[in-house]
């Protein structure tokens, strides 16, 4: 069952993966995604056992499964179920802080919502104009200054503001995702690092990560000071986007409200809508 498994994620990520994407002339095709004989030569195997491999007629090694997830240029979600198909432990590797088209796609989509998508160390690695219009995120020039989690517990924002209980909730939420992406990428130094220096300066940090709070619901309400038009309350829906193990924050006001109307005018002044690629320069 497991090889079957396998396979099976094989050749949907093969035939879902557009030629383009992997460096290959598209060219006039009969079907979409790659051939047996294209991921066959990008991972340096026969096409025969690449048929062989997704019909389930062949247990791969694991430096198969790296072969066939660098050919395909998977995210670390689709590579991690590949290795767990195949019965291997993934590489520990560095948090990928790449932003796939998927993602891009909803920031460019949403151009009236606030929105950011972030990495698995929560980091910002991309925002829409809509949430920089908001003007709540005020750089310090610290090194972590884009990480979400250190600007909660170590660098708060002057213009934001939470109830107690929405502010729990968004704490335990930000220590357990931590928590989950340090056990994922044990390799990664410069998590470790953030880790390490938010347990040194935040005692509230160091108490969820030693002691985890439970977490019913992966949203909060927060109020948004924006310097001329005032107090705006919006949800955050956090959303993961699978593949390239990101995941998306979209912040909303509830329809009809006075905040709606407040968002469309502050969104509204902005400009034209665009996409913006942000980080930091130091580790995280």
């Amino acid at each position: 069952m497991e090889r079957h498994e396998f396979g099976v994620a094989v050749r949907q990520l093969r035939e879902s993966t557009p030629p383009a994407a992997v460096g290959l002339p598209v060219g006039r095709r009969r079907t979409q995604g790659l051939r047996r004989e294209e991921l066959g030569e990008l991972a340096g195997m026969s096409a025969d056992y690449v048929r062989r491999l997704e019909q389930g007629r062949s247990h791969p090694s694991a430096g198969v499964v790296n072969a066939i997830a660098r050919a395909l240029r998977t995210g670390r979600a689709d590579y991690e179920r590949l290795c767990a198909l195949a019965g291997y432990a993934a590489a520990d590797g560095q948090v990928p802080h790449e932003i796939g088209p998927g993602a891009m796609r909803l920031l460019e989509r949403f151009t009236d919502t606030p929105m950011f998508v972030s990495d698995a160390a929560m980091n910002l690695v991309a925002v829409n104009s809509a949430f920089l219009a908001l003007r709540h995120w005020d750089l310090t020039g610290d090194p972590w200054e884009w990480n979400i989690a250190w600007r909660t517990f170590c660098d708060p924002f002057t213009g934001f503001k939470q109830s107690v209980d929405d502010a729990t909730d968004h704490e335990a939420i930000l220590a357990a995702q931590l928590r989950s992406t340090l056990l994922r990428y044990p390799a990664d130094a410069s998590l470790a690092a953030l880790v390490d220096e938010m347990r040194s300066r935040s005692r509230l940090f160091d108490t969820l990560w030693r002691t985890p709070r439970p977490v019913a619901a992966y949203e909060s309400s927060a109020a948004f000071i924006h310097p001329d038009a005032g107090a705006v309350t919006l949800v955050g829906s956090l959303l993961a986007v699978p593949g390239d193990d990101l995941a998306a924050l979209m912040l909303t006001a509830a329809p009809g409200s006075a905040d709606a109307a407040r968002l469309a005018e502050i969104v509204g002044a902005a400009g034209e809508p665009a996409v913006v690629r942000v980080g930091q320069s130091g580790p995280g």
